[in-house]
């Protein structure tokens, strides 16, 4: 399987792990940064090899043994961001480009074993859970910031890594996971929600809020 192939896999993937909704095609060639026909070829042939569902300018949707060979390629990149940051010291908004690539360079004799060495990890250093080697996935009850109550208590159990800039605004706010927060008052009007962290008041925009999941502690 091409690297390609494993690309258009785990975005296809991915791209409804947030929100459980299909991807059209127009929408994965934004993702890609590929151009509309490029990306409409594409999925053509890997719906002829059996990878792919896609009715004509309709959604595109992954067939069994695709979402197997999404989750092994999605099972890769997490595993190989938590050996960047427990062992080389990156900071946990530098390693998504890094398991971009490497991702597609190593063995699976190699991924096996970094697995064991790293302890048979379930979440990556965002929180994302792993898939095990089998595909299944940990699972993960878990909530927006934005969605919680005044009055509540919760605990960080993952955070979005779409944006690396977020990912250094919330490291200077001392919030990562398992960071306990007591939620004081939300401003819907305003875009803004405040919190307590370890005897700190803070104020997080809408944006940061959507990116925080959390489970009540």
């Amino acid at each position: 399987m091409t690297a390609s192939t494993q690309d258009y896999l785990k975005v296809i993937w991915t791209s409804r792990e947030w929100h459980d909704e299909p991807i059209s095609s127009r929408a994965l060639a934004q993702r890609l940064g590929q151009s509309p026909s490029t990306v409409s070829e594409t999925v053509k042939k890997l719906t002829q090899q059996g990878l792919l569902t896609h009715e004509r300018y309709g959604d595109v949707e992954l067939t069994e043994d695709g979402r197997r060979a999404a989750l092994a390629m999605v099972r890769r990149h997490r595993l190989i961001e938590t050996f960047l940051v427990d062992y080389l010291g990156y900071s946990w908004d530098e390693v998504h480009d890094e398991a971009e690539v490497l991702e597609h360079a190593v063995s699976d004799l190699f991924m096996s074993r970094l697995a064991v060495a790293l302890g048979d990890p379930q979440r990556d250093p965002h929180g994302d859970p792993i898939p095990t080697a089998e595909g299944r996935l940990p699972e993960l009850d878990a909530r927006q910031l934005s969605e919680v109550d005044d009055g509540e208590h919760v605990r960080v159990v993952r955070v979005s890594d779409a944006d690396p800039a977020l990912l250094r605004f919330l490291t200077e706010q001392g919030i990562g996971l398992d960071v306990l927060l007591d939620v004081n008052e939300r401003h819907p009007y305003a875009g803004t929600i405040k919190v307590t962290r370890d005897g700190e008041e803070l104020d997080l925009g809408l944006p940061a809020a959507e990116a925080i999941w959390v489970t009540t502690r």
